[in-house]
């Protein structure tokens, strides 16, 4: 793993030597002659560093400064300029000085790249620039003995390196902007994806927990059951059947609790710990678009809320309002309108799902809340399971609600309204 690492930090190293070698090729000499080089060999150096913080900056320098050197005096002898090999080392040798004093410099701000405003990480950068275009106009006039650039050049000087510099991190702070809007865009795509899980699963925590319930129930039945038979003389095998479906159920049970257990820290897993009501809206009719797409239906969805506040029971919530919302996408054939509503009143929350589908019997509106009650069949005739909505009616009442439906006149659908004491669902601040 460490020598993949170093050979990985080795190649990008290597990268960003010889791209910034090569850029420093596009140039322009502002001052007469040869002396002095404005190169985007500078600017695309800054911007490896900026964006390969995680590279050790000295040893990055040391080693874009000798590649440089190296690469310029190769290309002094392939376009036979007319310099020795001494002299053309000589002659570049304080571009090699520049790289390897404007990464000692950057090193010393490395830490604190990130907490820089960009118009102040341009500023520094620039200075930093100008500092090692004195180390090599120094370094030049000890190698070479050339002279000092006059006043006016100076000032042309110092503005190139603002502009280069400012130029660079404008870049940069494009590509983080865009890469923070990507990490954003997945994090949004991973959280939805954990809130339909956790609302799926909330779901089937809360109906196995009833099925415990029952199950302990029966177990208590059964075993009183064998004791009346134990009592009667005529009736020992019997007895003694009665017990062993007792202990069986009673297996059954202890598995059911196992499982449970597992799903409740599943559960427990909150991808945050509180969410806005218009934020849980939002996100179910997101899922269920994209669930009327995949039935070949469309579905025009709308969201109309009079209040907004922060819960923390949004996984329950996510629950009844998916619970709903998917009927009804299921009961519209091929094109219809799905209304999601929610206002406080008299210190409830009311969220209404109203559907332009085919409506409810009024003779079955009474039914619809009962487990087993389904008017959903597939093409073969067999029923759904039916719990559905039984299941939203039990999860509202354990936040002391109540759960009503009747026909949606305007839509020719049905309308479902949830009422919930705003107190059992809104966040104490």
């Amino acid at each position: 793993m460490g020598q993949s690492i170093l050979k990985s930090r080795l190649a990008q190293i290597s990268v960003a030597a010889a791209g910034t070698a090569v850029a420093g090729e596009f140039k322009i000499n502002p001052f007469d002659g040869d002396i002095f080089r404005i190169a985007l060999g500078s600017s695309a150096f800054l911007l490896f560093l900026l964006l390969m913080r995680h590279l050790p900056y000295i040893i990055t320098g040391m080693a874009t400064g000798i590649v440089v050197l190296l690469f310029r005096t190769t290309m002094d002898a392939v376009w036979d300029s007319g310099l020795t090999l001494v002299q053309s080392l000589t002659s570049h040798f304080s571009a090699m000085v520049y790289y390897m004093v404007f990464a000692l410099l950057m090193s010393l701000i490395k830490g604190r790249i990130d907490s820089f405003h960009p118009l102040v990480l341009g500023g520094v950068a620039a200075l930093i620039d100008l500092l090692s275009n004195e180390m090599e106009l120094l370094t030049r006039l000890i190698v070479l003995d050339s002279a000092t650039f006059r006043l006016n050049e100076w000032t042309y000087l110092m503005a190139i390196a603002v502009l280069r510099t400012y130029f660079t991190t404008g870049v940069y702070s494009s590509i983080s902007v865009s890469q923070l809007r990507i990490t954003q865009r997945e994090q949004t795509r991973r959280i939805e994806q954990m809130l339909g899980f956790g609302s799926g699963l909330y779901g089937e925590v809360f109906y196995l927990e009833k099925s415990i319930g029952t199950l302990e129930n029966v177990t208590l039945s059964s075993y009183e059951l064998y004791r009346n038979l134990k009592a009667e003389e005529e009736m020992p095998r019997y007895s003694r059947q009665v017990l062993e479906i007792t202990q069986q159920i009673h297996e059954v049970k202890k598995d059911s609790q196992r499982i449970l257990a597992g799903l409740v820290k599943l559960a427990e897993r909150e991808v945050t710990s509180d969410m806005p009501i218009s934020d849980i809206l939002r996100f179910t009719v997101k899922s269920n678009a994209k669930y009327a797409e995949m039935l070949g239906k469309q579905i025009s969805f709308s969201i109309n809320h009079t209040s907004d506040y922060t819960t923390d029971s949004y996984i329950p919530l996510l629950t009844l309002m998916n619970n709903l919302t998917a009927n009804a996408v299921e009961v519209i054939q091929g094109k219809g309108t799905i209304s999601l509503d929610m206002y406080e009143k008299e210190g409830n929350t009311l969220f209404t799902v109203t559907d332009s589908g085919s409506g409810i019997p009024e003779r079955d509106l009474e039914l619809v809340f009962e487990p087993g009650f389904t008017t959903k069949f597939n093409e073969e005739g067999v029923a759904a399971t039916g719990i559905g909505l039984s299941h939203v009616r039990d999860i509202v009442h354990s936040f002391e609600g109540e759960i009503t439906v009747q026909p949606a006149f305007h839509s020719g659908g049905a309308m479902f309204q949830i009422i919930v004491p705003t107190a059992q669902l809104r966040k104490e601040e």
